[in-house]
């Protein structure tokens, strides 16, 4: 992984300097509310429903065993003992004291890790795919485009105000794992037909109030002009974009008023500009990075272990976690597992102190002492050769990290929701909790198959939910918690908004709406090898809509 020079850990050293004297003038009283909150912002801290939130870069979601163990330490000296892994794989604390933060963020500058840019109207954590450099569908490893663009991108004086938060997001593999096209800039690194590596560019996606799918602006743009592009984006952004309206602010907006082929000039005659300047990506300067993401020591015969399958054939538990919790690696003989964090009792993407440490010691022992966070609130040890898929198995079930649910209707993405966030409406977490018990026999979630349920608490779509296969909306009815639902959403490759089913449903009975919708998808599939999101693409909102309303009209 990328290892900070002496500039990078310069800048983020005197950063925290800086924040420090900040926050004491802010405490002290000599600086205002006013004056304090854009600098808390630009350091990721937050001020929530009950107390102050701390979000923390983890770019591209890759982590070092010891950031993993400097993420544990904060959580138990400085929080209640857990963190929170977000959609846009950061890790979010919700308890800090505010005059801890300065101590927190010299904690994290000590392992090369900050809160810059994780808030404020800038260019935020660049994402990618958590398989990255392991998946068997890459084209190239995206991490070191992305480690370039994030170093373009931090600190960027032109954009260091922009009309509202902008985020970026890549892919290079035929499945899109980094749901690219509900970003303001997605890039698909691609090869065009004479065999040369470049880009697809998608502009304008979003979520939020407004959720919008990102349209293509771009089919190939050259290898080398990657931050050119991305800067003429940006400065036609911050030129035209809505000051004015919070609500109207984001690029997707722009996009869509000013019309994708007038946008998609704009930006081309913007790039004619600048593209031969000193923003060229420079095949010696790409080397140099790719030289920070070099492949591992992988053993030459990890396929020739004979222990993993006496185990499949022994260990019924095993076997069904290495189901739906491993993935295909394009080494032989080695795997990416995922660690669930969706299991019982549990809030969606939590983990606990003495998990982090756990995680932190596996990853050394197993995975070359690293880990990556996904975008669905999970964690992947990217590298497990196949003799230690048993004892690696062992571990997590002991932390409580084995739920083998990667994929299924347990494995919901969430938002902190009522019990955080003072912009809910309704409760996401305690709504999870109910629809794990309703479902949580493994034998029922295999049945119903591959299914996303994204959940969020109010408009702003943390919870990702106008892309689920089904959506959960909480709203606010005088007082009273309400959900809308919505079906056949996708961020993948076939990227779609969900679509309303009706009214919302109640708080009392919204567990019940989720068994009607499942139940139908049952009754009206074609096959059991026919998923959720396209069954609802063949037989349409219908059956699911008779079904839902009747029910509730039967209730009452």
């Amino acid at each position: 992984m990328y290892q900070y020079d002496e500039f990078d850990q310069t800048l983020i050293d005197e950063r925290v300097t800086q924040f420090r004297d900040q926050t004491a003038r802010f405490l002290a009283g000599t600086l205002s509310e006013d004056e304090f909150k854009p600098l808390r912002l630009r350091n990721g801290l937050y001020v929530q429903r009950f107390a102050p939130m701390l979000r923390i870069s983890i770019p591209y979601g890759l982590l070092a065993s010891k950031q993993v163990r400097m993420l544990a330490h904060i959580a138990r000296t400085y929080d209640k003992g857990y963190g929170h892994f977000t959609t846009r794989q950061n890790m979010q604390f919700n308890w800090p004291a505010i005059a801890d933060v300065p101590d927190i963020l010299a904690d994290l500058a000590s392992v090369q890790m900050h809160a810059i840019q994780t808030s404020g109207n800038c260019i935020r954590n660049l994402t990618s795919d958590h398989l990255a450099g392991v998946a068997k569908d890459e084209l190239v490893d995206p991490r070191p485009y992305c480690e370039i663009a994030r170093q373009w991108a931090t600190f960027h004086p032109e954009f260091n105000w922009l009309p509202r938060k902008f985020k970026l997001a890549f892919s290079s593999s035929t499945s899109d794992r980094a749901a690219t096209r509900v970003h303001d800039i997605g890039v698909h690194i691609v090869r065009n037909a004479a065999g040369e590596l470049g880009y697809t560019i998608f502009v304008g996606g979003g979520l939020g109030r407004t959720p919008i799918i990102g349209v293509q602006i771009r089919e190939f743009l050259p290898e080398v002009d990657l931050l050119s592009y991305c800067e003429a984006i940006l400065r036609i952004y911050n030129r035209l974009g809505r000051r004015d309206n919070i609500y109207k602010a984001r690029i997707k907006i722009l996009v869509k008023e000013t019309g994708v082929e007038t946008f998609r000039q704009m930006v081309e005659h913007e790039w004619q500009q600048i593209k031969d300047s000193y923003l060229k990506l420079l095949p010696e300067d790409l080397a140099r990075m790719k030289g920070h993401f070099l492949e591992p020591a992988y053993a030459p015969d990890a396929d020739q272990d004979a222990s993993y399958a006496a185990h499949l054939a022994s260990d019924s538990a095993f076997a069904a976690w290495t189901r739906r919790n491993l993935k295909e690696h394009r080494v032989p003989g080695y795997s990416a597992v995922f660690a669930s964090l969706k299991a019982k009792g549990v809030a969606p993407g939590d983990i606990s102190a003495e998990q982090l440490d756990a995680v932190a010691n596996l990853a050394d022992q197993y995975s070359f002492g690293e880990i990556r966070a996904t975008h669905n609130q999970n964690l992947v040890f990217a590298d497990v050769a196949q003799k230690d898929l048993y004892p690696l198995w062992q571990a997590l079930r002991e932390q409580g990290l084995a739920t083998p649910n990667i994929g299924l209707l347990t494995d919901v993405i969430c938002c902190p929701g009522l019990d955080f966030c003072s912009l809910s409406n309704a409760s996401s977490i305690a709504v999870a909790e109910e629809i794990f018990e309703r479902f949580e026999s493994l034998d029922d979630q295999h049945d119903i198959g591959e299914i996303k349920l994204n959940m969020s608490g109010c408009m702003n779509g943390c919870g990702h939910h106008s892309v689920g296969h089904i959506g959960i909306l909480g709203v606010d009815k005088k007082g009273e918690e309400w959900y809308q639902i919505t079906l056949g959403g996708s961020s993948e490759n076939d990227a779609s908004l969900g679509d309303r089913t009706g009214p919302s449903v109640s708080r009392a009975d919204i567990a019940d709406a989720v068994q009607n919708l499942i139940e139908t998808y049952l009754g009206v599939r074609s096959s059991e090898d026919e998923s959720f999101l396209a069954c609802y693409r063949r037989v349409g909102m219908k059956p699911f809509k008779t079904r839902l309303y009747a029910e509730a009209e039967a209730a009452a």
